[in-house]
This record gives C-alpha cells, sequence and structure tokens, in this order.
C-alpha cells in the first residue's frame, strides 16, 4: 500500500534522507519512530508528492501520490494540524474538504461524531481550538473519503490522555478494517502500544525495522533506540 523504495534526498550540503526502503502494508499501522531533525516529515513529504526525491522513490496504491486519481477518497494525509484557516469554524473545514470530494454533507456529521467534536464545538472558529482539538479535527479531515491509506505525522501532539485512548483505539479500528496506516511520531512508548511494525529512522537513515518484540528482545523500545542511535551518531563521527 505503501513503498519507499531507496529514496535520498539532499538539500545543498545536507542530507536529509539517505537511502529509505521500507513497506505499510494493508490492514497494518506502521510507525515511523525517530527524534526531531531524524527526515520523518521529510520523507512524508516525499510521499504526497510536496517534496521530490534526489534519488529513489516513494508509491502509494503502486503510484507516486500525485498520480492518483482524486487522491483524497484513496488517502487521507495529517502532516500539520494547524493548517486550516482560524477564521473557518471546524464545521466549515470539513464541510469544504466534503465538496471538494464530491461527498455529501451528511459525511460532515458522521465526521464530528467519530472525532469527538461536539455540535458546540465545530460551530466555533479554528483558531480558538486547543491543540488536541486541531487534532483531532485534522484526522476527521484525513477521513472524509474513507481512504485505504492513511498517513499521519504526530498525531498525538497534544491530546489528553482520554484523547490518545481515543486515538489508538481509531487506528486500530481502522486498520482491522484493511486500512495501511503510517504513523510518524517521535513518542516510542505511545507508538509501542498501536503499531504492529516499526521502523527506527536516524539522521535520515533506517537503524532497523520490524514488529515491537523483534525490536525489544526484553527490553524497552526505547533502550533500543538509544542505543541504535548512539551507534548511528559515533559513525557519523
Amino acid at each position: 500500500m505503501i513503498e519507499f523504495s531507496h529514496v535520498s534526498k539532499v538539500y545543498g550540503n545536507v542530507k536529509a534522507l539517505d537511502d529509505v526502503s521500507f513497506t505499510v502494508e494493508a490492514g497494518s499501522i506502521t510507525g515511523f519512530v525517530g527524534p526531531n531533525g531524524a527526515g520523518k516529515s521529510t520523507a512524508l513529504r516525499i510521499l504526497v508528492g510536496l517534496a521530490h526525491p534526489t534519488r529513489g522513490s516513494a508509491t502509494v496504491l503502486g503510484r507516486p501520490y500525485t498520480e492518483l486519481g482524486c487522491p483524497g477518497l484513496q488517502v487521507g494525509t495529517l502532516l500539520d494540524a494547524g493548517a486550516q484557516h482560524p477564521g473557518r469554524t471546524g464545521r466549515e473545514v470539513l464541510t469544504l474538504g466534503a465538496m471538494m470530494l464530491g461527498l455529501s454533507k451528511s459525511r460532515v456529521d458522521e465526521i464530528l461524531d467519530l472525532v469527538g467534536l461536539t455540535g458546540g464545538e465545530s460551530r466555533r472558529t479554528v483558531g480558538g481550538y486547543s491543540l488536541g482539538m486541531r487534532q483531532r479535527l485534522g484526522v476527521g479531515h484525513a477521513l472524509l473519503g474513507r481512504p485505504r491509506v492513511l498517513i499521519l505525522d504526530e498525531p498525538a501532539n497534544g491530546l489528553d490522555p482520554q484523547g490518545i485512548q481515543w486515538m489508538r483505539r481509531l487506528l486500530r479500528d481502522l486498520a482491522d478494517l484493511g486500512c495501511a496506516v503510517l504513523l510518524s511520531t517521535h513518542l516510542l512508548h505511545e507508538v509501542e502500544q498501536v503499531a504492529d511494525h516499526i521502523v527506527m529512522i536516524g539522521r535520515g537513515r533506517v537503524l532497523a525495522r520490524g514488529t515491537v518484540d523483534e525490536l525489544s528482545r526484553g527490553r524497552s523500545l526505547e533502550q533500543t533506540f538509544l542505543e541504535l542511535t548512539a551507534n548511528a551518531d559515533r559513525s557519523a563521527a
């Protein structure tokens, strides 16, 4: 459903990504894990056509994202929860999205219920939303078209414990229905609770990939990751 094949990206003298390869299968959640600046956001931008790789390719459903017909009906994305007009209400944001995808207005009410935004909250302007509310709205916007693939960048930022539990259940339910979920985060504990597979990235390179059990080997995922990143830093030095 998602495939990165030997993707590298160079900005001037900086190599943001270095030969990144991994796949995300249908019906699974893949955690894309790394510290800030590791290259996660660059990889996702390349995946959805907002940046071009220096080398290699990234495809969704077997094709570059920009070649998909009406991609919003096939791929849901949340790359920046703050990228909504602050003067529009939450309902207006979703209504405009539904109109662009040719969906009925009833889908807006379904989404508001799904992401837990009340009628009163949906009539407030986005500029007055907390970060957690903007995350819920952004996830709802990504789900408007009932996508087969979901790409999320740090969706748990700003969520309270109840919101994090809701996010875990939602992603698990979507994966169980056959959706391929790519979840980028630096929160190792959270991804450990929900992901089927983990891809660890540091300094733009894939350090390890596998299931939580395969990567932890009796230790915490954080211990494994710290060891891998320390080795990567020594190699770079």
